[in-house]
């Protein structure tokens, strides 16, 4: 009898504690999410005797996504990762890409949590500045590439705190990466 009333208590409060969550899964949400990009590109300027860029700067994103099922929404962003540097014998490197991507993203629900997982595309455009001895300009380029991402987010009612870090396959590029902490809020 006693085992039965511990698992009863049990069933009863995550039945509890996944009412809340379930309530507020699905809708239009808005939101917004800071954090730091991180740009390779091996092979930049080799006539110039550079080989490799890597650095990093502050990024941010301004995002928009519909979640119509639990498990299973859409989501789009306006994506800035700032203007990361690198200073090399001779010079300055930097790197400038901005862009627009939408994902499909899926959801697992933990209760008042989700862990989620992007998969979609990125439409960007790139500049590269050069600044060295042997060759100074910029060098532009744009496209669209495949984007990943793999987050975590608390649901705190309508409001969403969420990390992730998302990753662009820019050509071109060896790794572009944005590390991010936000919020969002469902309407």
């Amino acid at each position: 009898m006693r085992r039965f009333s511990l698992s009863a208590a049990l069933t009863a409060a995550l039945a509890l504690l996944a009412v809340p969550a379930v309530a507020s899964d699905n809708g239009f949400y808005l939101g917004a999410s800071v954090g730091q990009a991180e740009i390779k590109i091996e092979d930049l300027a080799e006539d110039a005797g550079t080989v490799d860029f890597s650095a990093t700067d502050t990024a941010y994103k301004v995002f928009a996504g519909f979640r119509f099922l639990t498990f299973l929404g859409v989501e789009g962003s306006y994506v800035d990762l700032g203007a990361p540097q690198e200073d090399v014998d001779g010079g300055t490197l930097e790197a400038d890409v901005t862009g627009y991507d939408a994902f499909a993203v899926g959801f697992l629900p933990l209760g008042i949590a989700d862990v989620f997982a992007k998969v979609g595309m990125m439409s960007w455009d790139g500049k590269v500045n050069v600044d060295l001895e042997d060759l100074s300009g910029s060098f532009s380029d744009s496209g669209t590439d495949p984007a990943y991402g793999l987050g975590f987010q608390l649901r705190f009612k309508s409001f969403a705190a969420r990390a992730e870090v998302e990753y662009f396959d820019i050509a071109g590029a060896d790794n572009v990466y944005m590390y991010s902490i936000g919020g969002s809020y469902t309407f």
